[in-house]
């Protein structure tokens, strides 16, 4: 779980990457934090849980406040990962992550913060894309900040992977071009090491060589394709992550998530529907 208060301007957000249930149990560690004293400046003020529902917009309507009243406005989120494909980036978060804010410090953060409590403030034009946007760009910048300021350094990892120039190139490489025929000795030569260096220091750091690592984020990519697209032919899914075979490309996805393309995808599509079953009921 991720969970990060933000304060400013009297905005605190709350995400939950872990359970279906992650806007409550994101908004109980925050009352945990709330109640030790590490949110900072909130004072003797009272933390009252006020649940309101939104309309069609992401903007809820005002409740009455008295003048020169300031609120705080708590937000609590989640996204619902695939476990079996999760990151491994991922893996190495801790339980909580708290990122107060700081003057001077964390500007990119800050600021996405910042836009996104202005479109909170006020419905515009807009209003509707510009927030989900945010809060994806928001995450991305918690999981960066953490990583550049609390992950452990010199001790392998993924903070770590992502901060070596040679190990962090080749995935970069893997990453943008799954599709590209890439051996030990071309990612070598990419970052600039022999084969047996960059092998080394790849295992070291990421956990699993080069080629194991590359297979995993090819059935990864291929998985993400299946449940985005439930038209693309499984040829054109197997070219896309470096198949030319749709039987090689059949065996690996099996072998990686236990049923074949097919099944993952219409499992992925049953559970679509269920969940707008649920949001229309």
């Amino acid at each position: 779980m991720v969970t990060t208060p933000l304060r400013l301007r009297r905005l605190l957000a709350a995400v939950d990457l872990s359970r279906p249930d992650g806007p409550r149990e994101a908004l109980r560690l925050v009352e945990d934090l709330y109640h030790s004293g590490d949110l900072g400046d909130l004072g003797d003020s009272e933390l009252v849980d006020v649940a309101r529902e939104m309309d069609d917009s992401w903007t809820p309507a005002p409740d009455p406040v008295a003048a020169g009243e300031e609120l705080t406005v708590l937000m609590c989120g989640s996204y619902q990962l695939d476990r079996a494909g999760a990151h491994p980036l991922l893996a190495e978060l801790p339980a909580l992550i708290h990122l107060p804010r700081r003057a001077g410090r964390r500007a990119p953060l800050n600021a996405v913060v910042d836009l996104l409590g202005d479109e909170l403030d006020q419905r515009r034009p807009g209003t509707d894309a510009a927030i989900p946007a945010l809060l994806d760009a928001m995450l991305l910048y918690i999981l960066r900040t953490w990583y550049q300021d609390h992950a452990p350094r010199g001790s392998g990892g993924w903070a770590a992977a992502l901060a070596d120039p040679a190990v962090g190139s080749a995935l970069q490489h893997m990453h943008a071009e799954p599709a590209t025929a890439w051996t030990v000795e071309r990612l070598s030569r990419r970052a600039g090491l022999s084969r047996a260096a960059f092998s080394r220091r790849f295992t070291e750091l990421v956990g699993r060589p080069p080629m194991t690592y590359l297979s995993w984020w090819r059935m990864t990519t291929a998985g993400r394709i299946l449940r985005s697209d439930d038209d693309a032919p499984l040829q054109s899914v197997a070219e896309r992550v470096g198949y030319r075979s749709e039987f090689a490309f059949n065996r690996a996805f099996k072998r990686e998530f236990g049923v074949s393309p097919g099944a993952y995808r219409r499992r992925g599509a049953a559970s679509r529907d269920r969940r707008s079953q649920d949001r229309s009921a």
